[in-house]
C-alpha cells in the first residue's frame, strides 16, 4: 500500500483520528498553501529530476523554514532514493518527500512522544519560554485538557516578574476551574513553587503546572532562576520535574531555535510546545527543532480554542501539509 493511501485510511478509520486530522489541516492551512502550492508549481515545471529542480526545492523547503541542515540532508537523502528507485519524473518524487519528511521526526518504530505523566503520584510540569510566545495561555489551554482527562490539575504563578502575569494565570485557572497557587508580585519564583508543591500534596493533586519567567536579557540570571526552581522540585520530588517544556512561538522562526538553544543551556528540557502554528506558513520549523536540537515536539498550538492545543503527531503533521495532494493520490 502506498504512503498516500495509508496515511488517508489512518486518518478516516475512527472518529477520533478523522478530528485529529481536521484540526491538523485547518491549523495548517497557511503553510499548506504556501508549502505545497510552491512544491506543485515547482513539479509543474520541471516534469524530469535534475539538478536544477533538486536546487529550487531546496528553496522551497528553507522558505518553509525547515532549517537549512535539514534541508541539505534531506536532499541528499532524496537523491540517493531517485538513483536507488531509479525515479525519472518529479510527480513520483511526492510521496517520497512526504515519507522523508515524517521520517526525520520519528522512526518508523518509534511511537508519538506523549507527557511524562506518573500514575498515582503528583507529577509536576514546568513551563519555560520567553515572554509573548504564548506561555500562560498554553498553560490554561494545558490544564484544560488534563482536566478534560479526569486529572486534577493545579497552578503556580512562578512568574512573579512580568506585569500582569500572576493575573493572567488567575483568569485562566477561573476559566478552566482550577486552582492557582501564587504570591505577590516579586516573590522569589522557587518560593511560589514550594508553596504550589505543598498545596498540591495536601489536596491531592494529579498534576501540578508551573509557569516561570522568561526574561532573557540576562541569562545567567534566568539560569540561576530556573536552576534553583528546579533543585526546590527535586528537594521536595525526587525525580521531578517530570517535564520541563519549552514554548516556541511558531511565529518567529529561525528565531525560535536560538531562543530553545538558551533555554536549554538553563535547564534541561524535555519537550517544545510550538504556538501559533496555525498563524505561520513557515510550519517546517517543527522539523528544523526536532532535527537541530533533537528535542521532541510534544505539543503544538492550532489555534484560539481550549482545544486546539493538540499532541503533536507526525504522521497528522504530514497529512496536515499535503491533505489535498493525499485526498486526490489516493482516491
Amino acid at each position: 500500500m502506498s504512503f498516500f493511501k495509508k496515511l488517508k485510511e489512518k486518518f478516516s478509520a475512527t472518529s477520533e483520528n478523522k478530528q485529529s486530522s481536521e484540526k491538523y489541516q485547518s491549523g495548517l492551512e497557511k503553510t499548506r498553501q504556501s508549502f505545497s502550492s510552491k512544491l506543485n508549481d515547482l513539479m509543474a515545471r520541471y516534469r524530469k529530476v535534475d539538478e536544477d529542480f533538486f536546487e529550487e526545492l531546496e528553496e522551497v523547503l528553507i522558505s518553509a523554514d525547515v532549517g537549512v541542515n535539514t534541508v541539505m540532508e534531506l536532499v541528499e537523502e532524496l537523491e540517493m532514493e531517485v538513483k536507488r528507485q531509479n525515479i525519472k519524473e518529479t510527480d513520483q518524487l511526492k510521496e517520497v518527500i512526504s515519507e522523508k519528511l515524517v521520517a526525520i521526526y520519528m522512526d518508523e518504530n518509534e511511537s508519538i512522544p506523549t507527557l511524562n505523566i506518573q500514575e498515582n503520584e503528583l507529577s509536576v510540569i514546568l513551563f519555560v519560554g520567553v515572554n509573548g510566545v504564548g506561555k500562560t495561555t498554553t498553560i490554561g489551554k494545558l490544564a484544560h485538557k488534563l482536566k478534560q482527562e479526569g486529572k486534577k490539575v493545579m497552578l503556580v504563578a512562578g512568574d512573579t516578574f512580568r506585569a500582569g502575569a500572576i493575573e493572567q494565570l488567575d483568569v485562566w485557572g477561573e476559566r478552566v476551574g482550577v486552582e492557582v497557587i501564587k504570591q505577590s508580585s516579586g516573590s522569589d519564583p522557587a518560593a511560589v513553587v514550594y508553596d504550589g508543591i505543598q498545596a498540591a500534596k495536601s489536596r491531592g493533586a494529579d498534576v501540578l503546572i508551573c509557569d516561570t519567567a522568561g526574561r532573557l536579557q540576562n541569562k545567567v540570571n534566568l539560569m540561576n532562576e530556573l536552576s534553583k526552581v528546579n533543585r526546590v522540585i527535586e528537594r521536595e520530588i525526587p525525580g521531578a520535574p517530570h517535564e520541563v517544556l519549552l514554548v516556541l512561538d511558531a511565529t518567529t522562526g529561525q528565531n525560535a531555535l536560538s531562543q530553545a538553544k538558551v533555554f536549554s543551556e538553563a535547564t534541561n528540557v524535555s519537550g517544545i510546545v510550538l504556538t501559533k502554528l496555525d498563524g505561520t506558513a513557515k510550519g517546517g520549523i517543527v522539523l528544523a527543532i526536532r532535527k537541530e536540537l533533537n528535542i521532541p515536539v510534544k505539543l503544538v498550538g492550532l489555534g484560539e480554542q481550549m482545544t486546539d492545543l493538540q499532541v503533536f503527531d507526525p504522521n497528522a503533521f504530514v497529512y496536515g501539509l499535503f491533505s489535498d495532494l493525499i485526498d486526490a493520490e489516493a482516491d
